[in-house]
């Protein structure tokens, strides 16, 4: 078996012919599945255009974080989920929020938090969580507990356990 790299005709015929194949393969089935992918994202977009103008159009509260993604302030959990929080209608005695310091672990840095938030109804939670998340970019959800209050004349609150970590 070692013979066969030291035969020439592999040098010389086999592996011409090998590199001669690959522009055959790419035009045959590679640019085809390209093409055909490239014409699914764009029936996709238009399907989702009307959507995303609908959305800014009933929350357009949403255009004020693309425009405030061009401040270079520091991330803290506080200023985050404070600002976010109120804009979601989310009263303060109503969440609690624990972070820990900075780690910085193979040359990347992160901070990890806890937020707690209490007898919230699940919409507000959504909201609120694509909202922070929308924001910072780099703020990613670990862990998510839903625990739902049965004792409440209202079904239709929970409490909340959310693990954060934002990536410097």
């Amino acid at each position: 078996m070692k013979d066969i790299y030291k035969n020439p005709i592999l040098y010389y015929i086999a592996v011409p012919i090998i590199v001669g194949m690959w522009p055959l393969l790419v035009w045959a089935v590679y640019l085809p599945a390209a093409q055909k992918d490239v014409k699914e994202q764009m029936d996709q977009y238009k399907r989702a255009e009307p959507i995303m103008i609908e959305i800014l159009t009933l929350e357009p509260d949403r255009l004020e974080f693309a425009d405030s993604n061009d401040t270079t302030a520091d991330f803290t959990y506080g200023e985050a989920v404070d600002r976010v929080a109120s804009m979601c209608r989310i009263s303060p005695s109503n969440y609690n929020l624990n972070s820990t310091t900075v780690m910085t672990q193979k040359d990347q840095k992160s901070q990890s938090a806890s937020l707690d938030l209490k007898q919230i109804d699940i919409r507000k939670f959504a909201r609120f969580l694509s909202m922070i998340q929308l924001r910072w970019a780099n703020l990613q959800c670990e862990r998510l507990k839903l625990t739902k209050k049965q004792n409440l004349p209202d079904n239709d609150m929970w409490d909340v356990r959310i693990e954060l970590k934002y990536y410097y």
